[in-house]
């Protein structure tokens, strides 16, 4: 083993370490507080909710320490086991070392280290989920919206790795800053078009029936000057019990989507306010600053790897022959997520921070936080959300303020109410 190679081995085995540590940790502080509810739910929230609550928190934990040992073990056996620079060589002689061909490796290695993660997403739908009354799935749903992931990854995802690996080849030492531009072409062409062609493939959109519940909100959008033609209903109900709101689309096409669970759970003048809060990201403009972010993390990721192309340790690490960037972008997508779980608690700090300002704005909006609040109680005790998270567990793992942060935030920012 190269020095290269043992350094990342270290890396990969560190990120692993601090995940189980990390969940231990808040395993030990739920446990904590798991005796006694929260002084400021005190006759909003029963005993009995709580105590269910710790149950699906710690039981969470239990399969996500089961799945981050996993899917590490997989991780290193993939690395470092040599199928990759063998599985690498099978293909350029039996396909050429053509931009097919990588693109063909690239996308086989994919799927293969894909599909020893199902049986841990099975076992959370149908067990973990089952057991605390979320699941609503089917066996027949659950395998199909795979295998219509797969089929979209073929018909999408292949094509772009082609021409990202054409462009190499066009570009020469600049493929990066052209790579990145084609990369960034097809996210925006699929944000106008997933709306209208991806979506409907795993879920029905039926509009909003006409009622109170519908003039409200398209009265909430009017006075927010947010333009938005449809609202429609998406039968979230179909996989699961667990709830939420968007927007989707541009200009003209855009589109507020309400799961149906969502209505189920809340009054109109909840939903209002969870719509409120949703307008506030979009007034804010907080959608297009985490697409900048996003664009310009993929741009750093594309530089990083033209580095990487020209360096002879970081093929040998891993047995590879040096000159090909196919291995280059491989290794890079699969060790990427060691670097970027130690900036998580930075993009989720940043992600609360919006959270916030879309929850003062609702507030504003409806004139007063308790629809707000109501809502987010609502949702937090359905969803049975661990209301005593330790922090350090936040910050690396939740991109929404906990429901006592979000109360008090809105205390302080909130208007009077009448």
């Amino acid at each position: 083993m190269t020095l290269a190679a043992g350094i990342i081995l270290g890396l990969i085995v560190s990120k692993w370490a601090a995940q189980i540590w990390l969940e231990r940790l808040n395993q030990r502080h739920v446990i904590a507080h798991a005796g006694a509810l929260p002084a400021a739910f005190h006759g909003v929230m029963d005993e009995a909710t709580h105590a269910r609550s710790v149950q699906y928190t710690l039981a969470r934990s239990r399969v996500s320490r089961f799945d981050d040992t996993y899917r590490t073990v997989i991780l290193l056996l993939v690395l470092f086991g040599g199928a990759l620079p063998r599985g690498f060589d099978v293909f350029r002689r039996c396909l050429g070392d053509s931009a097919g061909s990588n693109a063909a490796f690239l996308f086989a290695i994919g799927l293969a280290v894909t599909l020893p993660g199902l049986p841990v997403e099975w076992f959370e739908q149908f067990r973990l989920e089952e057991r605390f009354g979320f699941n609503t799935s089917t066996q027949r749903t659950w395998w199909l919206d795979r295998l219509k992931g797969l089929f979209l990854s073929l018909l999408l995802g292949y094509p772009l790795l082609v021409l990202v690996l054409k462009i190499v080849e066009w570009s020469g030492p600049a493929w990066w800053w052209w790579a990145w531009c084609s990369l960034l072409a097809f996210q925006l062409l699929m944000a106008v078009l997933a709306p209208v062609l991806i979506l409907p493939l795993f879920n029905k959109f039926t509009p909003l029936p006409d009622g109170n519940l519908r003039e409200r909100l398209l009265a909430l959008a009017n006075r927010t000057r947010f333009r938005a033609k449809y609202i429609v209903v998406m039968d979230g109900s179909k996989r699961s019990r667990h709830s939420n709101a968007f927007f989707t689309g541009f200009g003209r096409f855009r589109k507020i989507v309400l799961f149906d669970t969502l209505i189920q759970q809340l009054t109109e003048l909840e939903l209002e306010a969870v719509l409120a809060h949703e307008i506030g990201h979009f007034k804010k403009k907080h959608i297009p600053k985490m697409l900048l972010l996003s664009a310009f993390t993929s741009l750093a990721g594309f530089y990083l790897v033209s580095l990487l192309a020209r360096q002879d340790w970081f093929y040998s690490a891993f047995g590879f022959p040096s000159g090909s960037l196919a291995p280059a972008l491989l290794l890079f997508g699969l060790l990427s997520g060691v670097a970027t779980f130690w900036f998580s608690p930075l993009a989720h700090a940043w992600s609360r921070r919006y959270e916030y300002q879309a929850d003062a704005f609702a507030a504003a909006v409806m004139r007063e936080a308790r629809p707000l609040i109501g809502a987010l109680r609502k949702l937090n005790e359905k969803n049975l959300g661990n209301l005593t998270p330790h922090p350090l567990y936040s910050g690396f793992y939740y991109s929404h303020p906990t429901l006592l942060e979000r109360e008090r935030a809105l205390a302080e920012t909130a208007p009077p109410e009448a």
